[in-house]
C-alpha cells in the first residue's frame, strides 16, 4: 500500500529475495493459521484468503495466482508421521496474508509452487520446535521454509505513540531474541532451551501479549538447528524488528 511505515520491512523483503538462491518450492508457517492438529495445505491450486478487515477495497482484489505442491504436502506429512507428530491434509484451505503479502513483495512473479503448514492451536514453543526438527531432511531439498509471523506483535502499541518506556521494552526483548539466535559460544540445547522459554525474557509479553506470530521462528529454528546466517533490523511504524536467515549447513 506504499505506507511509508511499512517501507523499511519491505526493501528488506526484496533484498531477502534478491540474496537467496531462487527455490523450487516455498513453504510457509504462517502466524494467521491455528488448528486442533498441524495442518498442510495439499490442493493444486490453492485460493486466497483476504483474512483481514478495514483495509482499502483494492486490497480484497490482490492476485497471487502461485500453484500448490501436492506431492510436497505428502512428503511433509511423511515427515510428521515418522515425529508421531499429529496432522491432516487439507485440500480445501487456501492461502491466507501471512502467505500472499510477503511472497507480492519477494516473488511477485508466482511462479514457485507454494505449500502452507498451520501452527498447532496449543501454541507450545516446544511442540513447534518440534515441528521443525521433523521437517529437517527436507533441508537437502531447494526448499525455502519461511515463518511468516513478527518479532514484535502488540497490536495496541502499534496504534499508539510510543515513549521512552515502550520503546525501551521493544528495544530489550530485541535484544534478546537477536543474541538468542545468533550466538555462537552456547549449545543448541542452551539455546532451544531460551526459546522455549522466551516469555521470560525481557518485556516478552508487552512484544508479545500472545505468542502466536513468534512461534513461526521456532519451526524454522527447529529445521535448522543452529545459529542464524544472517539478521536483519528494520523499524515497522513504530516499532523496531527483526528477520533471520538459517543457510544450509
Amino acid at each position: 500500500m506504499n505506507d511509508p511505515g511499512h517501507l523499511e520491512m519491505v526493501k528488506n523483503l526484496q533484498h531477502i529475495a534478491e540474496v537467496l538462491p531462487k527455490p523450487d518450492a516455498i513453504v510457509i508457517f504462517s502466524a494467521h493459521w491455528e488448528s486442533a492438529i498441524v495442518e498442510i495445505t495439499s490442493a493444486a491450486q490453492p485460493n486466497l484468503i483476504y483474512d483481514y478487515y478495514g483495509f482499502p477495497p483494492e486490497t480484497y482484489k490482490i492476485q497471487y495466482p502461485a500453484q500448490g505442491h501436492p506431492a510436497l504436502a505428502s512428503e511433509i506429512a511423511q515427515c510428521f508421521s515418522d515425529h508421531k507428530i499429529e496432522h491432516q491434509l487439507n485440500d480445501e484451505r487456501g492461502f491466507d496474508h501471512g502467505m500472499f503479502i510477503p511472497l507480492t513483495i519477494m516473488y511477485p512473479e508466482a511462479d514457485i509452487p507454494c505449500i502452507q503448514v498451520s501452527l498447532n492451536r496449543n501454541l507450545k514453543p516446544e511442540d513447534h520446535i518440534n515441528m521443525g526438527k521433523a521437517l529437517a531432511t527436507l533441508k537437502q531439498q531447494n526448499i525455502l521454509f519461511i515463518g511468516s509471523g513478527f518479532s514484535f506483535h502488540n497490536m495496541q502499541a502499534f496504534m499508539t505513540p510510543s515513549t521512552s518506556e515502550t520503546r525501551q521494552m521493544n528495544l530489550e526483548f530485541e535484544q534478546w531474541l537477536n543474541q538468542t539466535i545468533s550466538d555462537t559460544n552456547i549449545t543448541e540445547s542452551e539455546r532451544e532451551a531460551k526459546l522455549n522459554n522466551w516469555a521470560n525474557a525481557p518485556s516478552a509479553r508487552y512484544c508479545h501479549p500472545r505468542e502466536e506470530h513468534l512461534l513461526p521462528l521456532h519451526i524454522c529454528y527447529g529445521i535448522a538447528q543452529h545459529p542464524c546466517s544472517q539478521a536483519f533490523h528494520f523499524q515497522v511504524l513504530t516499532q523496531q524488528a527483526s528477520a533471520f536467515i538459517w543457510s544450509p549447513e
